[in-house]
């Protein structure tokens, strides 16, 4: 990140705005450790501590992953309702609100009793939890990267917006070194029986750190003069609705868009997991390990390519991303069949580098698609809804199909064909790297016909 105390063209100077991307990582390395640690948690732990055993390893973790699914299901109904008040009442606040709710959330799942001590109490309460989870993170991720690439220069907006994105594998990388430390400073008997709680119990710390921080940034001006305009003009509409009237077509190339990057995202990092430790039968600290270097490695790609996205242009880097990311499956797999952990790491790490190709644009890319007083409602609806059939349900599938075939053949197809749809959902979209979002806004109002904002109330210029 470049140093100096000059105004980037959005009106953030830059020390303002490196602390703009501070206060939006620490939130979302915050949510996603804890989103994570759930999902490492239902691989390793919940499948057995929170369901009644049937005989066979693969139904614990089906069922423990269904759980899990429950928190996809909720993150758009989390994108509705925050990003319809944060189009309204700004986005500062609404992140105030989903890091305390997530944070409370998972704190209390680390001390939920098991089924062995409540019976089926044990994932019914475990399903509430992870709800208000999976509905507090749904409203985090349109709020992370539009406070900062609200208020970036028009022409890096895809490196400065990139850097939220990178705090999610920072996160995953968190929460990963935590129970990896549990896993090999405990006896397996009292990692499973308490061990796994205290790095829930953890979050707690980090969640009240980054509540500070976040109370310490300011609206983006572009914002505060679209809040003011849509106040002036009664029947100046934003948020949801608006959004799904004025721009579906937009939402769904989002949508579109996310369907391969999700579904590759939770095979490599979850259901590789599952893969490596049922499948092939690996140690929980070997697997662990490998996959904290790959989050690693991912965390520190990630602002690269959003980077290279500001300089040659978003739509031929997430063309790559969708056709290499659609191809995994079919080599990864066997290559992790050797049980060689220097080829399975960088099995790994190949598929995380060819997800950063379609996830390091994706918030300038959705950023610029819709006008400010309806961004966070529009970023939303197309992040959130495509989680519900794609991440929630690859591990899900992959395990299921696992079991019956004893093979990740399904597997290795299923992702080509959702690259297929996201290279032909990338195919549509068109080159905004630099645009001003002023731009975007002036746009709308000719599209739609409403008078356009004072040029004085948003200074900015494009570059």
């Amino acid at each position: 990140m470049s140093v100096g105390q000059a105004s980037t063209p959005n009106g953030a100077s830059n020390s303002a705005l490196r602390k703009i991307v501070s206060a939006s990582m620490v939130g979302t390395v915050v949510e996603w450790y804890d989103f994570f640690l759930y999902a490492s948690a239902a691989a390793l732990v919940f499948s057995t501590a929170f369901f009644p055993k049937t005989g066979n390893e693969y139904d614990g973790i089906i069922a423990a992953f269904l759980t899990y699914a429950v928190g996809f299901i909720a993150r758009p109904l989390g994108g509705i309702v925050f990003g319809h008040l944060g189009d309204k009442l700004g986005r500062k606040h609404t992140l105030q609100v989903t890091i305390l709710m997530i944070g409370v959330a998972t704190f209390l799942m680390g001390c939920l009793p098991t089924f062995g001590a409540i019976g089926l109490w044990a994932p019914i309460l475990l399903v509430v939890l992870r709800f208000i989870q999976g509905f507090a993170l749904g409203g985090e991720w349109g709020g992370a990267v539009l406070l900062v690439a609200e208020q970036a220069p028009n022409n890096a907006r895809g490196f400065w917006s990139s850097w939220p994105q990178a705090a999610v594998p920072l996160g995953n990388l968190l929460a990963t070194i935590v129970l990896w430390i549990m896993s090999n400073t405990l006896s397996k008997a009292e990692f499973m029986g308490w061990g796994w709680r205290v790095a829930f119990w953890l979050s707690a710390v980090v969640v009240l750190i980054g509540y500070y921080i976040r109370t310490k940034v300011s609206e983006s001006p572009i914002f505060e003069a679209a809040r003011a305009e849509v106040e002036a003009e009664a029947a100046k509409g934003y948020g949801v609705f608006e959004v799904v009237k004025r721009y579906p077509k937009g939402i769904l190339t989002a949508m579109g868009l996310r369907f391969a990057e999700n579904i590759l995202y939770y095979l490599v990092v979850s259901f590789s997991i599952v893969y490596l430790s049922q499948g092939l039968k690996m140690g929980t600290a070997t697997i662990l390990g490998l996959i904290a270097i790959a989050h690693l490695f991912h965390f520190s790609i990630i602002p690269v390519v959003g980077r290279y996205s500001d300089r040659h242009g978003r739509k031929g880097v997430y063309l790559a991303g969708a056709a290499l990311g659609g191809t995994w499956g079919f080599w990864a797999f066997p290559l992790m069949g050797t049980k060689n952990d220097w080829i399975i790491l960088l099995t790994i790490m190949v598929g995380l580098a060819f997800h950063s190709l379609m996830y390091a644009g994706q918030p300038a890319i959705m950023g610029e698609m819709f006008p400010t007083r309806m961004r966070y409602s529009g970023v939303s609806l197309g992040y959130q809804v495509t989680s519900i059939v794609a991440g929630s349900l690859a591990p899900i599938l992959a395990t299921q199909w696992l079991k019956d075939t004893g093979s990740a053949w399904p597997t290795a197809l299923y992702l080509f064909i959702a690259g297929v749809i996201t290279f032909v959902s990338a195919l549509a979209l068109k080159n905004t790297a630099g645009i001003s979002l002023r731009d975007v806004d002036d746009a709308d109002v000719e599209r739609h016909g409403r008078a356009a904002a004072p040029a004085a109330a948003a200074p900015e210029a494009v570059n």
